[in-house]
């Protein structure tokens, strides 16, 4: 990592995965903007602000209120060199013919929209600045299609897609777009959801926010549009 300190906004920050990659800049320094739609929740996660860090509670799923994370962002701390789009959800269990519009939508919107709002506001500061890393949440999942899954791959699937387009658009201005692609993560939520699995075949968040790091780091400048699995050695 380099040692000059950066600005980095993390998305859906007080999940599970937020969290951990929060932690993890904030371990190497980096000044931070935690973003979630829940204040509350960043209130728990984090405590309060201070130098290094802004808690930023907007719905992303609107496009002024990600733009206003971004001015924040540039208020405080003066520049916007990273993107991390955590924030993201999942559903499954209906066949594709049987898909309701709300799944759908929920799906494209939350994994999709989120997305794309954020880059819209974030893209031309890192443009102006003359560099950027941006590291998008795909699934390991979406690289084809799966029987009852068929709206959460699609959605993850675009995810991937955007991000081989964005690297393709912004790769000659000193941008790097990649993402990872996570198998289940370990969650509370996911061991009580799947209680005779075992979690140690699961992925540490800890471990994908070191992935994740990677990529936001100069180390990967030569990697572009990159959609890396990353599963447990278990």
């Amino acid at each position: 990592m380099s040692s000059e300190q950066r600005t980095v906004i993390v998305t859906g920050a007080a999940g599970n995965l937020g969290k951990a990659v929060a932690l993890a800049f904030a371990a190497s320094g980096e000044n931070l903007v935690l973003v979630d739609v829940d204040r509350s929740r960043l209130d728990s996660a984090f405590g309060k602000d201070d130098a290094r860090r802004l808690c930023a509670a907007a719905n992303l799923l609107d496009m002024d209120e990600a733009r206003g994370v971004a001015q924040a962002a540039l208020s405080r701390f003066g520049r916007i060199d990273v993107l991390c789009n955590i924030a993201g959800g999942f559903r499954m269990g209906d066949m594709v013919h049987e898909t309701s519009d709300d799944n759908w939508n929920f799906l494209f919107d939350i994994n999709t929209r989120t997305l794309l709002h954020m880059v819209r506001a974030v893209v031309p500061s890192m443009l102006a600045g003359g560099r950027g890393k941006i590291v998008n949440v795909g699934a390991f999942a979406a690289q084809r299609g799966v029987a009852n899954m068929g709206a959460y791959t699609a959605s993850k699937s675009a995810v991937i897609r955007m991000t081989e387009a964005m690297a393709g658009e912004l790769r000659e201005k000193n941008i790097n777009v990649n993402c990872v692609l996570p198998t289940i993560i370990d969650t509370p939520e996911n061991r009580a959801a799947m209680p005779k699995a075992d979690p140690a075949r699961w992925v540490a968040p800890a471990d994908l926010a070191n992935v994740i790091m990677f990529l936001a780091s100069e180390s990967a400048r030569a990697v572009h549009g990159a959609a890396i699995p990353v599963s447990s050695l278990s």
